[in-house]
């Protein structure tokens, strides 16, 4: 869903890329459809492909948002990308002045790595690509400053975008020239790259943590009892009390750990006289209180069945 341009070379790095993001929902078969009718540039605008997505009973969504190029330091990074089944595939070009490296990536291990001093380099589908190189032959020249390349490259993204909705005309462009030699340009790239990267891995890290406590929230949200018994008074202190809990509760604090399980004691406060040892505590329409007279107890633990 991008096309990416970029020229590296001794004058510096430029890369221009638009912005456009397609999301699917729907039909396996169908999909397949759509999207091969889609990049072979036979839809070739946003309401064509509204249109061609209702007829195949696709749910679809246009925005031109992502940010796919970046300044890295000296460097700037694009990056294209395709989301399967398990893992986000990532296809990365990082440059400067005097050299560059593109980067596969599955998830956050890195499948390739190849390294250039110069040369012009284009990410996309092969529809928006074939277009994107037929147009660069006609308009660019090496002889051109940077500045005068990006202009270039940014009319050429908004020819393309109106030919393929796989393509937005929102685009951005951007430029760096820092004075390297190739050998430094490289030595800068390798840890420019290795930086990175390690960003990646701890985002994913993060984000799998993040999805793990969201698993564990969801389940013991499920297990909070809203309705039944909890336990019996087995000992009273002025106004607090303990309850021995049943063989089927257990009390936990807000991070889900266990505080108390089966058969041990939970301190609970209560406001009523009439309360003896034995007592059964439950908890009737989510309100926890003495079975025999409803009278309301208060406790600061979350009870759960196991």
């Amino acid at each position: 869903m991008s096309l990416i341009i970029a020229y590296v070379g001794k004058k510096g790095c430029v890369m221009a890329s638009d912005k456009r993001k397609i999301g699917y929902f729907g039909d396996k078969e169908n999909l397949e459809k759509l999207e091969n009718e889609l990049y072979d540039g036979t839809i070739e605008s946003d309401k064509e492909l509204l249109s061609k997505a209702e007829e195949y009973g696709i749910s679809i969504k246009l925005t031109d948002d992502a940010n796919k190029i970046k300044v890295i330091g000296n460097t700037i990074r694009g990056e294209v990308s395709s989301k399967g089944t398990f893992e986000t595939r990532r296809r990365r070009i990082y440059g400067t002045t005097n050299g560059y490296q593109i980067i596969e990536l599955l998830g956050s291990e890195t499948e390739s790595r190849n390294a250039g001093k110069s040369g012009l380099i284009i990410f996309g589908n092969e529809f928006a690509k074939q277009m994107a190189e037929t147009l660069i032959k006609r308009k660019w020249k090496s002889s051109l400053s940077l500045r005068y390349m990006g202009e270039i490259f940014l009319e050429i993204i908004q020819e393309v975008a109106s030919k393929t909705p796989t393509v937005g005309d929102d685009i951005d462009v951007l430029q760096q020239q820092p004075k390297f030699t190739e050998t430094e340009a490289q030595r800068h790239l390798d840890i420019t790259i290795d930086n990175d990267i390690k960003v990646l891995v701890k985002f994913r890290q993060d984000l799998t943590e993040k999805l793990v406590q969201q698993n564990i929230d969801i389940k013991m949200a499920n297990k909070i009892l809203t309705d039944g018994p909890v336990g019996s008074v087995v000992a009273i202190d002025d106004y607090m009390i303990q309850v021995q809990l049943n063989n089927k509760t257990q009390a936990v604090d807000k991070n889900w750990k266990q505080l108390a399980g089966p058969g041990q004691n939970v301190l609970m406060f209560y406001y009523e006289d009439d309360i003896e040892i034995g007592d059964e505590v439950i908890i009737k329409d989510e309100d926890l209180c003495l079975k025999k007279n409803n009278s309301s107890l208060i406790c600061d633990r979350i009870l759960c069945s196991l």
